[in-house]
This record gives C-alpha cells, sequence and structure tokens, in this order.
C-alpha cells in the first residue's frame, strides 16, 4: 500500500492526529488491512500485537462466558480504535474480547512497539487514545445499564438505534438469531419484539433487513 494513500486515509479519518511527523510515521510503518464481512479480527485468548485505526467498514466487540454465551459490549466505526488493545498491546497480555467484522472492513495496522513511543512523543496521540479510552468506558456503561435497568424491549430498542448509528443507514442487514446472540436472549423473544415494534410503525421487517422508521 502506498505510503501516499495511507497518509491520506489518517488525515481523511483522523483529523485529530495533527502532527505531521506523527501521520509521516503512521503512513511509514501502518499496514492496512481488509476483513470480510463475518471474518473474526481478534479471538478470545490471543496475543495483541497491533492496534487498529478504523477506515470503513464496522466491528463488534463482544464478550465470551464459559458456555460460550457472547453478549454484546459495544460497535467500532471509521475514525475509532479498541482501547482494550492498546491496554493488551502495551502489558503484553492475551485478549479478553472478540471483535469481528459487522461488515466488510478496512484498518489500518500499528505494530505495538510504537503504542508508548508515541504516548510520550506525541501529544496528539496522547490526547487522542485517552479520548478513546473515555469513549470506550462510557459505551461499556450504557451496556451495563442496559442489562441492569432496561427492559427487553428497551434494550432492543437501543442497541438498533446504536447500530443505525454506527452505520449511518437506518436499513440493518441482519437475522432475528444474529440479534438474539448479541442481546443474549432467545430469538423467539426477539422476533416477538421486533414484531411488536413493526405493530408500533418503529421499524419495517423484512427478509434479513430491518429498516428503522423512526429515532
Amino acid at each position: 500500500m502506498d505510503n501516499a494513500l495511507v497518509l491520506n486515509y489518517i488525515r481523511t479519518k483522523y483529523p485529530q492526529l495533527a502532527e505531521k511527523s506523527l501521520q509521516d510515521e503512521i503512513a511509514s510503518v501502518g499496514k492496512v488491512i481488509t476483513f470480510k464481512s463475518g471474518d473474526i479480527i481478534l479471538d478470545i485468548g490471543s496475543y495483541i500485537k497491533s492496534m487498529p485505526l478504523i477506515i470503513s467498514g464496522l466491528i463488534k466487540a463482544v464478550r465470551e462466558d464459559s458456555e460460550g454465551n457472547e453478549i454484546f459490549l459495544y460497535y467500532l466505526a471509521d475514525g475509532e480504535t479498541c482501547s482494550m488493545s492498546f491496554t493488551c498491546c502495551l502489558m503484553n497480555k492475551k485478549s479478553e474480547i472478540r471483535t469481528i467484522a459487522e461488515e466488510d472492513t478496512m484498518l489500518i495496522s500499528i505494530p505495538s512497539k510504537y503504542m508508548d513511543e508515541w504516548m510520550s512523543k506525541y501529544a496528539s496521540w496522547r490526547n487522542w487514545v485517552m479520548k478513546s479510552y473515555e469513549l470506550r468506558m462510557k459505551e461499556l456503561l450504557k451496556t451495563i445499564d442496559s442489562i441492569a435497568f432496561q427492559k427487553m424491549d428497551e434494550r432492543l430498542i437501543a442497541y438498533l438505534q446504536n447500530k443505525a448509528e454506527k452505520l449511518h443507514s437506518k436499513i440493518l442487514h441482519t437475522t432475528h438469531q444474529e440479534i438474539a446472540y448479541d442481546l443474549n436472549a432467545s430469538r423467539e423473544a426477539v422476533s416477538r419484539l421486533l414484531k411488536q415494534l413493526e405493530n408500533d410503525h418503529y421499524v419495517v421487517l423484512g427478509r434479513n433487513k430491518i429498516e428503522i422508521l423512526t429515532k
């Protein structure tokens, strides 16, 4: 991948990383990688050797219990990164989450050896990483709150709104079973609630497709 193209991606998607020398370093060491929808980008128990800067697409982060049940944590879209990857890179720890491409995704992979160096070298990198931590923490708290305090229909609406916002689209290509996995619910319960939302003119259901009519 031509360095000039990587540099253009950084300037377009990550304007916060404004220092020219930092942009040049990212363009020099960053590797562009593409994933197909459904690909596992990072699996639980894997060592993380790089940090992703997402250029396009959508990535889903999930946790898994001892019985293999998954629960949705948050989405990562263009212009974002996974802060947990940064922590694991620095501490040489195995990942405790799984990340999956929700749609075809392109990212810039930054080798882990540059993470700590750039924290002290570039103020814009340090500030961006800290803001990324704050954003991920807020999203995790929202997930915890939804599980602890919201009814299933409220969790479903919040989930649909969040995904639509990240995709910049009111049309979601997904199945009832996939939503059930993310919400750790039964497919029957999700289908029943989606049908109720359709009756309330909140969504229109199609084959592996949900169109959101209102926010």
